[in-house]
């Protein structure tokens, strides 16, 4: 029997090649209340369902799109409730939005900072390091 579909559910190993969700972190989910408790098996092993298998996938979109686990946590209680609007998710979506912009223009300030740094070396093979004195400046 395909261990994908078999009539028990998911292990945790194929919810894991199925999502491309690393087994700690699945684990990890589950403790902090954003997966479910699967059930288990006999053996105590972990055994998801359907549902549980598409969550994951929610769960990872969103970190992939940065969301905080405290984001992901709001919008899952307004899915399990179904007590949301589409205004409200377009809400904290554009919240998000604006985070994420701060967060790369804080990165291309970085980048500057990094580029003029390194434009300051000579790339010597003196212990003289102006890259380390910036970083050492007061």
């Amino acid at each position: 029997m395909d261990e994908v579909t078999n009539r028990r559910g998911y292990a945790i190993g194929v919810m894991s090649r199925e999502t491309g969700v690393n087994i700690e972190t699945i684990r990890y989910y589950e403790r902090i209340g954003i997966m479910p408790k699967p059930d288990r098996t006999e053996g105590g092993n972990r055994q998801y369902n359907h549902d549980q298998l598409k969550r994951l996938f929610f769960i990872k979109r969103c970190r992939e799109l940065d969301f905080s686990i405290e984001e992901i946590r709001s919008l899952l209680r307004m899915t399990d409730s179904q007590e949301f609007t589409c205004g409200e998710v377009h809400t904290m979506t554009v919240d998000h939005l604006a985070t994420v912009k701060k967060k790369v223009a804080d990165l291309r300030r970085l980048e500057k900072a990094l580029q003029s740094m390194a434009a300051e070396c000579g790339k010597g093979d003196v212990p003289d390091c102006p890259i380390i004195d910036i970083l050492f400046s007061v």
